[in-house]
């Protein structure tokens, strides 16, 4: 029998219009999800699921990757089998401007970095 095509993978992420400033907050509020966008937000290119520095199980990272992608704070896309994650640094500063980097500055300390 002849293997089943496979669609390429997709994940949804929310029209940031539909985005509320209460939401965000909520994302935010949680210590790991504040070191996935600092790390995010020190890389210098997209990062992997599997390469974040925390110490929760991966299937609580995948909760709170969730949380942040529904949130509008991050995107996810698959490159191959590996999901790969960014910051949605313009469309953040355009429906919240400041707030990302602000929160990046606030966080560099809790990260153990000095902010930029």
């Amino acid at each position: 029998m002849a293997r089943p095509r496979t669609s390429s993978r997709t994940v949804e992420h929310p029209a940031m219009a539909e985005v509320s400033l209460q939401q965000v907050l909520d994302a935010l509020v949680d210590p790991v999800r504040r070191a996935v966008v600092s790390q995010l937000a020190r890389a210098e290119k997209d990062i992997s699921c599997g390469t974040f520095d925390v110490s929760v199980s991966r299937s609580t990272l995948t909760h709170h990757f969730n949380v942040l992608r529904e949130a509008g704070v991050i995107r996810q896309y698959y490159v191959g089998t590996t999901k790969m994650n960014t910051l949605r640094t313009d469309d953040m500063e355009e429906r919240f401007p400041g707030l990302l980097s602000a929160l990046v500055a606030a966080s560099a300390p809790e990260a153990g970095v000095s902010a930029r």
